[in-house]
């Protein structure tokens, strides 16, 4: 396994290993002992599938109250996925940190507590998995707006059309109202 920083401290990309032949392929996405050597001790006790089509924008969503790191990744498409940095405390505070996650690349994303997170799908349909360290705590969950123009994250856009919002994210907070983390 190959863990990569980011400019984020604490985001990493994760390389898994991949064994394949005539057949098809194996890798292991996830092992405890890998993972904690590399810096991410955590344990996980939920984990989530969603599938979505060209366009969709989830995110960036957080948890005020049950913070979650999330171990994400893509088995089927391809997304741009993106890590803000909500902790107060931190020389990156307000920064963002995207790659690519595709079925093809293998790439995972860990995105740890104290982060506002979210992924576009830039392929025709995409499932997206993560492996979520808290679970999911429905009243204390916020967006923070995918198009802020303090964070500025460039986003690749299919055709340049504007991204298709649940009614949450588009409701989602500015930079300014967003609460911050003292992680």
């Amino acid at each position: 396994m190959n863990i990569e920083a980011t400019p984020l401290p604490g985001v990493m990309v994760i390389k898994p290993q991949v064994f394949g032949d005539d057949r098809g392929f194996f890798l292991e996405s996830w092992n405890r002992r890998a993972f904690a050597d590399a810096g991410i001790p955590h344990d996980f006790v939920q984990d989530n599938q969603s599938r979505s089509r060209q366009g969709i924008l989830r995110g960036l969503h957080f948890q005020t109250q049950q913070t979650q790191g999330k171990l994400v990744r893509v088995i089927s498409g391809s997304v741009f996925d993106v890590a803000v940095d909500l902790r107060a405390n931190s020389a990156t505070c307000g920064e963002w940190f995207g790659c690519l996650l595709s079925a093809e690349n293998k790439a995972q994303l860990w995105v740890p507590p104290g982060f506002a997170h979210g992924f576009y799908v830039v392929s025709e349909w995409a499932d997206f998995l993560y492996k979520c360290t808290d679970y999911y705590h429905p009243e204390s969950e916020l967006s923070l707006a995918w198009d802020d123009t303090h964070i500025n994250i460039q986003w690749p856009l299919v055709n340049g059309a504007a991204p298709e919002l649940s009614a949450k994210d588009a409701n989602a907070l500015s930079w300014s109202e967003v609460p911050k983390f003292d992680l």
